[in-house]
């Protein structure tokens, strides 16, 4: 699924240093939310600055949201604020004439996207960096208390060392 955020760049025009502010207006930000199962996003903003490398274009830059999830125990709403550096590489994909060959990736190919045409897309690749950067399991103020009238257990009270304890108090039979 794609969001209505799409900043298509042509790579012809694409200036070594360039720099770009992205702003999310309403639908944007209602489109983005409900593509990441989000309660609501508030606010979106990207600030970049693109270099070149022959057609290879590099973008970093500071991601700013603000954003409201929804609690994995009560439902409440739970808000966050999202301030992170990003750096994105996008690149043509690698050739798979070859599909025998072994491609190897490191820890810094990790952000690369990999474009067809003669554009990238800043905007849906912001947006997938806002996904990777908010809580997966976010927690209201009141989740302890819900899970442990519900009667589960704490971590520390049901985990192996909970267990061990008990072994050395003699609580456990």
């Amino acid at each position: 699924m794609t969001d209505r955020f799409a900043h298509h760049l042509k790579l012809d025009e694409v200036r070594d240093g360039q720099r770009l502010d992205l702003v999310a207006d309403e639908a944007e930000r209602r489109s983005i939310a409900e593509r990441l199962d989000l309660a609501a996003i508030d606010r979106l903003e990207a600030h970049v600055t693109l270099s070149r490398t022959g057609p290879a274009i590099r973008a970093e830059g500071r991601l700013v949201a603000a954003i409201e999830q929804r609690c994995v125990v009560t439902n409440e709403p739970v808000t966050a604020h999202v301030d992170e550096p990003f750096a994105l590489l996008f690149m043509a994909p690698p050739d798979t004439a070859r599909a025998d060959e072994e491609i190897k990736l490191g820890e810094s190919d990790c952000d690369v996207v990999f474009y067809e045409g003669g554009a990238i897309d800043l905007g849906s690749a912001v947006a997938d960096t806002l996904a990777l950067s908010i809580d997966p399991y976010p927690r209201s103020a009141g989740a302890d208390a819900a899970l442990k009238e519900a009667g589960v257990l704490a971590e520390e009270q049901a985990g192996p060392f909970a267990a061990l304890a008990a072994l050395k108090k003699g609580d456990a039979a």
